[in-house]
């Protein structure tokens, strides 16, 4: 099996730091939507009126009485008190990552991992933006509970699309115009820059990749606009990928290498299992990707079948093309593992 079984302290650990992190997250996003902004007084002609600000925008709640003092005493509180708590559990979180790393916790690289939490923390992560590719394994092996063996979820060789370390691809959702990818890609690292029209790279090498799938009437790629800058990305349509678009939805909290929890949404497992073992039969596959297609495809269903007990005839995989579905059962012979999951061969 290319993987090893978490420790108990590792587990523990993980646990602790999983439940620090959600409580954190739940309170910051609550504080975003409901109390970001600010509220005050404003003296027009002669009067003073409670405005609401949101964004850019002003909004009165009203002229200055009894009730619209109340209505801001109690948005201060309340405020204040949702801001003490994001700190304290954000101060938490930070101080279990020298444990995390020390523990060899931390997975993800530190640039994917700074990404993910910029797009997470302006909410386009899960619901317009979800994670494909070898980037994906990081959240199976957390679910898991166990830990992939180094290369197949990172290597030197800067050419290979799947390297963890080298780059990362984000599959745009249908009919959905993302705004700003470079601008936010710019406040995780100042120097990312397009580099062609659907990558941005920054100058350590580490590239983002935007793509999207090729809908069923197109016969060549229809290129999405992301955002509307100058040298803004747009996304690059991918044959195949609409299979792991309509395949279900997996999401991990898992760790990155700075020690710091994020949250992951990927594609699932079997659907990447039975995708990568596809990509290496495929004849026009460069050999050296087509052998670390399969071995990452025999590695994921073996955790799947064996640490998620999921089933790969199961009735939420049947929008996969039959040419995928049906290669489950030469899948698990190279594995040495039953098809319909659960069980290994004993």
């Amino acid at each position: 099996m290319a993987s090893a079984e978490l420790s108990n302290e590792q587990r523990r650990q993980l646990i602790d730091a999983t439940q620090a992190f959600e409580a954190w997250r739940y309170s910051a996003q609550e504080f975003a939507h409901s109390y970001r902004g600010s509220m005050l007084w404003k003296k027009i002609s002669g009067h003073e009126y409670l405005y609401r600000k949101q964004g850019s925008v002003w909004q009165s709640l009203g002229p200055r009485s009894a009730e619209t003092e109340d209505i801001k005493t109690s948005y201060v509180e309340a405020r204040t008190r949702l801001r003490q708590r994001v700190t304290r559990q954000r101060a938490r979180v930070e101080a279990m990552a020298p444990v995390n790393r020390a523990l060899r916790l931390g997975r993800m690289p530190t640039t994917p991992a700074r990404v993910l939490r910029k797009l997470d923390e302006v909410g386009l992560l899960g619901k317009q933006l979800i994670v494909v590719g070898t980037h994906s394994m990081f959240a199976y092996e957390t679910r898991s509970g166990v830990l992939f063996e180094g290369d197949l979820t990172a290597t030197t060789d800067i050419d290979l699309l799947v390297d963890a370390r080298a780059g990362m691809s984000l599959a745009v959702a249908e009919n959905v115009r993302p705004e700003g990818i470079i601008g936010l890609l710019r406040k995780v690292d100042k120097s990312f820059a397009r580099e062609r029209a659907y990558r941005a790279t920054n100058d350590d090498g580490y590239f983002v990749d935007i793509i999207a799938p090729l809908r069923a009437n197109e016969i060549t790629a229809a290129d999405i606009k992301i955002g509307n800058a100058s040298d803004e990305l747009i996304a690059a349509s991918i044959i195949g990928l609409q299979w792991l678009m309509n395949a279900p939805r997996f999401e991990a909290i898992i760790i990155g290498e700075d020690g710091l929890p994020l949250w992951i949404p990927c594609i699932d497992p079997r659907a990447f299992a039975l995708h990568k073992f596809w990509m290496s039969k495929r004849p026009d596959r460069e050999p050296v990707k087509r052998k670390r297609d399969a071995a990452q495809a025999k590695a994921v269903y073996d955790v799947a079948v064996e640490f998620l007990n999921l089933q790969f005839n199961a009735r939420e995989l049947s929008a996969l093309p039959i040419e995928l579905t049906q290669s489950a059962k030469d899948l698990a012979a190279r594995v040495g593992k039953k098809s319909k999951g659960g069980k290994s061969k004993k």
